[in-house]
């Protein structure tokens, strides 16, 4: 009896070992990261110095909310994110630098952000070697996706746009505001670059062919930096234009807001409209509170941005808005942080589909692909990498049941197939 007990002792012990084997065997199994690495590296970058620096700032805030709660919920496929984010100064030639430091240096293996188009132009012929994807999160010119993607320049195959481009501020808003019999007369106060150049000659020409009898009285040009802006008012307000187009942004549409306000100009009764072009952006709105709030734009102030954060009242929004204040200290989020936000998310969306981190896997994951952002579906054109939104456009307004800093409302509802332009070939679903 006491050998067979002995004898059932090690049968239960070895089993028991055999047990803990397997288990041991199978959460090794499980927690080794189906990427072969770790740590998933996220590189950023935008400007985060100057009048301008909320933008950079903003950046960083959205892609840190995704990163976080990506990681709290198990990271992707066992690897978590990790992210370094560096100043572009607006610079090409430090955007280049800061991208070869992450990817050769830090080892990045996806980059993201950008405000401007040469940082862009600079680092998308290096892409393929460094065998990584970019994601522009808010420079808005067209031709990175229809010309450097859809025609198939160096590096255009690894690009991707996650924010709409120029459509809403020139295409959307001559769709909206040719319905408007008291605007006869417009103007445009210009950026004095690429941005400012391009959206000012679309509005034109998109509003011209929806009016012809519309006549365009005037343009004044303000290079970057401009803090003064009297001359260029009092010379476009020499030509009693109806509605002005404006593209200085961040500071600088303050500033000139501002000093319209002193000028006079939304007093006149021959203003009707003044569309700033990203006006929307919450370091705007939170420079103007004041004076919308004591109606000194007289209601004539209008504006868009490619994501508003009271667009729409869906639970995901309400969440992200929520989740954003309490982090941030309150604030908003601006665009550029709902687009880094969704951009964390197509990227673990794109990794659990092709469960690789081979570019070439990826663009085809992203192609076609249609991720879930705060303010809707997101879905990537596959012909040129653009991703396709709705947006607003709306008039200034203040409620303090509503928000502590001014917003947009009497939103337009114009879907995006009605106002973005589709170059030849392109397919919609």
């Amino acid at each position: 009896m006491k050998e067979k007990s002995k004898t059932n002792r090690g049968l239960l012990i070895s089993a028991a070992v055999l047990v803990i084997a397997v288990l041991l065997l199978g959460a090794s199994a499980q927690a080794a990261p189906q990427l072969g690495k770790a740590i998933i590296k996220v590189g950023g970058q935008d400007i985060c110095s100057g009048m301008n620096a909320d933008y950079g700032r903003q950046m960083i805030m959205g892609a840190q909310l995704a990163i976080d709660e990506i990681n709290a919920a198990g990271g992707i496929l066992g690897s978590k994110l990790e992210m370094k984010f560096m100043d572009t100064e607006l610079d090409a030639a430090v955007a280049l630098k800061n991208a070869k430091y992450m990817v050769e240096e830090w080892g990045a293996d996806f980059l993201f952000g950008h405000s401007a188009e040469g940082g862009v132009d600079a680092i998308c012929p290096f892409l393929p070697k460094w065998g990584v994807l970019l994601m522009v999160c808010h420079s808005g010119s067209p031709r990175l996706t229809e010309d450097t993607v859809f025609k198939h320049k160096p590096g255009g195959d690894h690009l991707f746009r996650i924010t709409m481009p120029f459509y809403q501020d020139a295409l959307l808003s001559a769709l909206y505001f040719k319905d408007r019999p008291d605007i006869k007369k417009i103007a445009n106060m210009a950026a004095d670059y690429e941005y400012g150049w391009y959206v000012g000659d679309l509005f034109k020409e998109s509003l011209a062919k929806h009016r012809p009898d519309i006549k365009y009285v005037g343009h004044a040009a303000a290079g970057y930096g401009t803090a003064d802006f009297t001359s260029h008012l009092a010379a476009l307000m020499a030509k009693k234009p109806n509605l002005i187009i404006s593209t200085p942004w961040a500071g600088e549409a303050v500033s000139v807001l501002r000093q319209g306000v002193v000028a006079g100009l939304y007093e006149a009764d021959w203003f009707k409209v003044w569309f700033q072009c990203m006006g929307g952006s919450i370091d705007v709105a939170e420079g103007i509170t004041d004076d919308v709030k004591a109606g000194k734009f007289h209601g004539k102030l209008w504006g868009t941005a490619r994501y508003l954060w009271n667009q729409t009242d869906r639970p995901e929004n309400v969440k992200f808005v929520s989740d954003f204040r309490k982090r941030f200290a309150g604030r908003y989020p601006n665009y550029s942080a709902a687009a880094t936000y969704t951009a964390m998310y197509a990227l673990k969306q794109a990794l659990e589909k092709t469960k690789t981190l081979d570019a070439k896997a990826l663009i085809k994951a992203f192609e076609g692909m249609t991720v879930q952002g705060p303010e809707g579906p997101r879905w990537f054109r596959p012909e040129d990498h653009q991703a396709c939104y709705t947006v607003p456009l709306g008039r200034y307004t203040f409620d303090a049941k509503v928000a502590d800093v001014a917003f947009l409302t009497d939103f337009s509802d114009i879907p995006w197939k009605e106002y973005y332009r589709f170059p030849p070939k392109f397919v919609t679903p």
